[in-house]
């Protein structure tokens, strides 16, 4: 698999920083001020999603109509929203991309909503691990007893966690 490439580069205007924020504040509620800062680039990338670094940082990504930390983001700059936590056992294969299937779920925020991202964190530490697209809002996950639960989009050790900037 090629490595990430980052195409262009460039600081964000204040009024489209505004507009960033009001757009992860939709997706992450009042602790979207955890990524507020003065200087916020762009980086597009050749992938279907645009990268925001903050403070030279690749810590949010514009993906299709929304806005989300990435796992490196999550890490660096923690909030408590949005957030699904998977047994010991799921681990491995979250960080090797698989999606998020039921049974290896142990607690959901009441924030998850379908096709809407979550981060997946693990249960013990409560460590990042994954961002995803949840396929069912948080009382439907709750009371599924199996099947996949979220489609993996970014985790540990892919191209945009081992991108160098």
């Amino acid at each position: 698999m090629r490595p990430l490439l980052i195409k262009k580069r460039h600081p964000i205007r204040k009024a489209d920083i505004a507009d960033l924020m009001d757009s992860l504040r939709r997706e992450i509620g009042g602790e979207a001020q955890v990524f507020q800062s003065e200087r916020i680039e762009i980086a597009e990338t050749d992938s279907d999603f645009l990268l925001y670094m903050v403070d030279k940082k690749p810590s949010l990504m514009r993906y299709s109509s929304w806005v989300f930390p990435t796992v490196r983001g999550a890490i660096e700059r923690p909030f408590s929203g949005r957030r699904i936590t998977v047994d010991a056992g799921a681990i491995p294969f979250v960080i090797k991309g698989a999606d998020i299937m039921r049974p290896g779920i142990k607690t959901i925020t009441d924030d998850v909503k379908a096709g809407s991202p979550a981060l997946i964190a693990d249960d013990r530490y409560g460590k990042p691990l994954a961002v995803c697209i949840a396929l069912h809002d948080a009382p439907a996950m709750r009371a599924a007893e199996k099947g996949k639960m979220c489609k993996n989009i970014h985790y540990v050790g892919d191209d945009l966690w081992n991108i160098e900037i």
